[in-house]
């Protein structure tokens, strides 16, 4: 007679097989994408928005390059304290209250005519309210809502991230040029108010609200209790014992990187660099859009990986592809076919490392801390994109061209790609030891 199979335990980078995702977690997902997608393209319009308030307005580069770091810094900032009233007072009702702050600022910004006006509404406030509706949300909505299948959908709402910025450009760079900066900041605003009633009707708390459990759970599977720490409390103690390992550190610096070769630097001044080489807004802003579409595929796929492979492999080919490409751009002679080349696989690579970093720190810190966690890691990647949007501004401004931005910033990513490989070595070598001793 025939023995038995034994049981198949999958491995760590193997997921399950699912049951069919349930609509309302669908429907979830939906209007989380959507608010990312439209809180993306809110971060990005000060890159819109520079050259006209430089033309119009007479606001010098390096004021416009310096308000859009703070607001850059102040988007990452916010994360790890979002993370933390998430899990207080839930995830909908920051939401709801980030969308309001969004809409509010952008629209009472078309009305500004001083620098000042422009570093309250599109640094400061923007800055507080994008950070709400980042990459924590969607680490705080995997976390709660799947409990299989994370890297994939981390992969989709981290695409949106970046996606919607790149999407939005091309629309914004029109309308600026076409009607003003005044109509952009409108629209903009527009977006946000329109969103406030998808998410307070359709965007329940929690499954069990929808009568559903999180997508791949058990039947008796019992989600983590919510905290009783003050939020802000909860998010500096979860830094404090994070900051201990030094997973966490590698982690912080190789998303400072990101930070520091995607938000700060492209996503901020593509525009104008490509000004500088007489290349136009609009045919600038359709380059951007095609790195989204690019993007939007290149972030899914790495989910989808992410599930399957090594998270820190994945990491040294994204960064190491990066940085190549950005070393490539300053030599190359912008026409069409070498900025097309460039955006193809500096779009597939744009925010593709979300997944395995988000992978890695889950692994590291566990279920209930990874949010937060990540909501400082996602800091550092907005503290570089700071850092990169006001020193190439700053050099900009002394040299006249972006040429040493460009290739610092590609170095950097080169560097990114060997720290990568670290991450978590000590542990694997401490239960290989620990495994011989035994």
């Amino acid at each position: 007679m025939r023995a038995p199979s034994p049981p198949h335990n999958p491995s760590p980078n193997q997921t399950p097989a699912s049951p069919r995702v349930a609509a309302p977690v669908v429907v979830a997902v939906a209007v989380v994408f959507a608010a990312l997608l439209v809180s993306a393209g809110v971060r990005a319009t000060p890159g819109v928005l520079m050259m006209p308030l430089h033309d119009t307005l007479g606001w010098s580069r390096q004021t416009l390059a310096a308000t859009a770091a703070v607001g850059i810094f102040l988007y990452g900032l916010m994360g790890p304290f979002a993370a933390a009233l998430m899990q207080a007072i839930g995830i909908r009702r920051t939401l709801l209250g980030a969308l309001t702050l969004m809409a509010a600022s952008t629209l009472a910004s078309s009305a500004m005519t001083q620098p000042w006006q422009y570093f309250v509404t599109w640094g400061a406030l923007t800055g507080v309210g994008t950070g709400a509706v980042a990459m924590v949300l969607g680490a705080s909505v995997v976390n709660r809502w799947f409990v299989t299948r994370r890297g994939l959908v981390m992969g989709i709402l981290a695409a949106s991230t970046a996606t919607g910025s790149l999407i939005f450009l091309p629309a914004l760079a029109h309308i600026a040029q076409s009607v003003g900066w005044r109509a952009v900041t409108l629209c903009v605003g527009a977006a946000c108010v329109l969103l406030i009633p998808l998410v307070a009707l359709l965007l329940p708390e929690h499954p069990a609200d929808r009568g559903v459990l999180p997508h791949g759970a058990p039947a008796d599977y019992a989600p983590p209790l919510p905290p009783t720490t003050h939020p802000a409390k909860l998010a500096i103690e979860t830094l404090l014992n994070a900051a201990q390992r030094r997973d966490f550190w590698l982690l912080f610096l190789t998303f400072f990187v990101c930070g520091f070769t995607t938000n700060g630097l492209i996503g901020t001044h593509f525009i104008a660099i490509c000004a500088d080489h007489g290349i136009a807004e609009v045919p600038a802003a359709g380059i951007l859009a095609m790195m989204g579409l690019c993007d939007l595929f290149g972030t899914t796929l790495s989910g989808w990986l992410t599930d399957r492979f090594d998270a820190r492999r994945l990491l040294f080919a994204y960064y190491g592809i990066r940085g190549l490409s950005l070393c490539f751009l300053p030599f190359s002679d912008f026409s069409g076919p070498s900025l097309t080349v460039f955006g193809v696989f500096y779009g597939l690579d744009w925010i593709a490392t979300v997944p395995p970093t988000l992978r890695l720190t889950h692994s590291a810190f566990g279920e209930r801390a990874a949010p937060i966690v990540f909501g400082w890691i996602v800091c550092g990647h907005q503290v570089g994109a700071a850092s990169a949007a006001f020193l190439a501004g700053m050099l900009r401004q002394a040299q006249g061209n972006y040429k040493d931005a460009l290739i610092l910033s590609g170095c950097t990513g080169v560097i990114a790609a060997f720290m990568a490989l670290s991450i978590g070595r000590h542990k694997a070598e401490q239960q290989i030891t620990e495994s011989y001793a035994a």
